[in-house]
């Protein structure tokens, strides 16, 4: 996952990034420098890919078209 994903991820789950940061357990702090490129230890950036995954976000290597994320559930 990465920077852009994660923010896109957050979009289509409609969270800010306290709502992303409650969800995994981590500061929003550690949510916003992740966003603006900072580097954080592997397992934080695991907590928050796995906290998107649980909640239904797929996400998408680069295949030509660049890296991106898709909902793996229908949004109602």
């Amino acid at each position: 996952m990465n920077i852009v994903q994660c923010k896109m991820a957050r979009v289509a789950l409609g969270w800010g990034t306290r709502d992303l940061a409650r969800n995994a357990g981590v500061s929003p702090d550690t949510v916003a420098r992740f966003e603006r490129g900072e580097k954080l230890k592997d397992a934080t950036i695991s907590a928050l890919r796995t906290t998107f995954e649980a909640a239904g976000i797929e996400f998408i290597p680069e295949n030509g078209g660049g890296p991106g994320v898709r909902s793996s559930r229908s949004q109602t």
